[in-house]
């Protein structure tokens, strides 16, 4: 963590541009993550629209496929070189799925491997490995977790890799990260509720979810041996699942459209335009009325980290002072959505929508406050930076 000292509020973005980050270094990262005892074998695994195109790592001539790319460059060619020797891995050990077009999508059951050949996924990788590092387009964390528990492996996804993230979310500290989410954590847990107020085109709304004093949950970034598990890097959060929600917020959709979500029972019911393609609000809502779980808010997530700002939600809902809620399924939080639950399979998307001034700078997080049966209160966040007493959990 930082030590820049303010009486104000923290400006988080100032912070990460005067903190140095290390290089990037696989074998601290890996080792941190995952705590070896040695020869632990890794699997890789990647998206491709033509999974084909893994053979003799032929994608590699599209520069489009710059994630996959880095899977190759960095942790490819670093475990293959032997960077992190506690680990066993070799050139044949790298597979490719066809990209499932949506946020933890259930994975296909078959890939391609570095010959050319199709396999099962779940006869001829999941069993076999004791680590799994998914380096994707879209996350895979849901669907991989579930395989997780069910073979024994461990993971990690890093969907979205580009070089801002290896450069700082990956060249962090994970035990640093460990310890500063877990006091984050530990401040927050057992709230009864969170209210969240915007303001967005001149009008002000507020988004309660109701928490009915749960534990809070943190992604900390370590898997630890001999519990199946799969971290999410960059890590560095603290979240809860909520038990129910209502009131409104505002969403930005990805063609610019803005949209007011009214939210009861714990789901969006009805979008309603603020701003933009009126069609795009409509289809918005055909799907809300043909697949109504689509809608449920699944998860509450606050950011602990102090990062740049990297253009991937991956590593920017993890800065401290941006706040994220999540449609969908919930599953791999500790929630009960399931895709099994959606009326069509390719609805049974996490979609995590970040709330942080770069993504979305006509909406004004103007502050998120906390409350406990005790009759305690806190403010956690104001326009987008952490409060004093959400930094100050930091401090101690």
């Amino acid at each position: 963590m930082t030590t820049l000292e303010t009486n104000q509020l923290l400006d988080v973005q100032a912070a990460a541009k005067a903190r140095v980050f290390p290089p990037f270094n696989l074998k601290r990262l890996l080792e941190t993550v995952f705590s070896p005892s040695g020869g632990e074998s890794v699997a890789i695994l990647i998206d491709l629209p033509d999974p084909a195109r893994v053979k003799d790592f032929g994608y590699l001539s599209d520069p489009s496929l710059s994630i996959q790319r880095h899977a190759y460059d960095v942790f490819h060619n670093g475990l293959l070189n032997g960077e992190v020797p506690s680990l066993s891995y070799n050139k044949n050990s790298f597979f490719a799925y066809k990209i499932t077009g949506g946020s933890n999508l259930d994975l296909p059951s078959t890939a391609v491997n570095i010959l050319g050949e199709p396999i099962e996924l779940e006869k001829e990788v999941y069993p076999h490995f004791d680590i799994i590092l998914c380096i994707s387009t879209y996350s895979a964390t849901a669907p991989l977790t579930a395989f997780a528990h069910k073979y024994g492996f461990r993971g990690a996804t890093l969907h979205g890799l580009n070089p801002i993230i290896l450069a700082s979310g990956l060249s962090v500290d994970y035990k640093d990260v460990s310890r500063d989410a877990e006091k984050l954590r530990a401040g927050l847990t057992r709230a009864q509720r969170v209210e969240i107020d915007f303001a967005t085109h001149d009008r002000e709304m507020t988004l309660t979810l109701v928490l009915n004093g749960q534990e809070a949950q943190k992604s900390q970034g370590i898997c630890t041996p001999g519990t199946p598990d799969v971290a999410n890097l960059p890590a560095g959060e603290v979240y809860f699942v909520p038990e129910s929600a209502h009131g409104q917020f505002p969403l930005v959709y990805e063609d610019g459209t803005h949209g007011l979500m009214h939210v009861e029972g714990g789901r969006i019911t009805r979008a309603e335009l603020l701003s933009g393609n009126a069609e795009t609000i409509a289809a918005h809502n055909r799907k809300l009325a043909s697949d109504p779980v689509t809608g449920e808010l699944g998860e509450l997530g606050f950011g602990t980290q102090i990062l740049p700002v990297s253009g991937r939600d991956i590593q920017d809902e993890k800065v401290l002072g941006t706040l994220h809620v999540a449609t969908g399924r919930s599953d791999h939080l500790g929630g009960s959505l399931t895709p099994d639950k959606f009326a069509e399979h390719t609805n049974a998307t996490h979609d995590d929508i970040l709330f942080a001034p770069h993504k979305t700078p006509q909406v004004r997080v103007t502050q998120a406050r906390a409350y406990w049966a005790d009759g305690r209160s806190q403010i956690v966040i104001e326009d987008y930076r952490p409060s004093e007493w959400f930094y100050g959990l930091l401090k101690k």
